[in-house]
């Protein structure tokens, strides 16, 4: 927001809020120039701060071992180790991995991550 009124400033323009506490305020004069500078400061204090709470909560939750969200996963661990034991038998990754809705990419990363997780595959 600051770098956007002091662009508009070495410009020769101004920027002029109509709603903020209740009165106009023009980033030409003086008086709004120094309002805008302290909203500002104040926005970026609270992104700032609910960024920190954030972090922490991921950190807290991940030290803890517990779920951070995310996309569930369609296909399941199971269905990984079925899909496995077929290309072991002699199917084709491409045509298995394109039978779960996944691409082959994929089909390859989610055992070596099963792997990763659990040694089991």
């Amino acid at each position: 927001m600051l770098a956007f009124a002091d662009e508009l400033r070495a410009r020769g323009a101004g920027l002029r809020v109509l709603n903020l506490g209740g009165g106009d305020v023009d980033t030409a004069t003086p008086m709004g120039s120094m309002l805008f500078t302290l909203v500002a400061a104040l926005a970026q204090m609270e992104h700032e701060i609910k960024r920190e709470r954030v972090n922490d909560s991921i950190i807290k939750r991940r030290d803890a071992g517990e779920d951070l969200g995310g996309r569930p996963r369609r296909v399941t661990d199971s269905q990984i180790r079925s899909a496995v034991r077929l290309v072991k038998g002699g199917e084709p990754a491409a045509q298995v991995a394109r039978d779960l809705g996944m691409s082959r990419a994929t089909f390859y990363r989610r055992p070596r991550a099963l792997a990763d997780e659990q040694g089991d595959i």
